[in-house]
């Protein structure tokens, strides 16, 4: 039996729900009831995992910062030799 539902929920993630479904092909209702129906591992997780994933998830999706040019030492010994001569 199938029942209608209301949900409220952030539109970027709607949007992100509406594609992902479309790319695999299925309505958006489908893939909420795939979700469910399948044994999900999140569901038995503690908050301490869920919390180490939604961590991992930001850090994953963080711009990469770039390893320095120079080590410490050369840039500065550079700078001395700049400073005093």
């Amino acid at each position: 039996m199938k029942t209608k539902l209301t949900l409220t929920i952030k539109k970027e993630i709607v949007e992100q729900a509406k594609r992902k479904a479309a790319s695999r092909g299925i309505s958006l209702s489908r893939l909420i009831e795939e979700i469910f129906e399948k044994d999900d591992a999140d569901l038995q997780t503690s908050e301490s995992q869920l919390a180490a994933k939604r961590l991992l998830k930001r850090l994953e999706e963080m711009e990469a910062t770039r390893a320095p040019q120079e080590s410490e030492k050369v840039a500065l010994t550079r700078y001395l030799k700049e400073k005093y001569g």
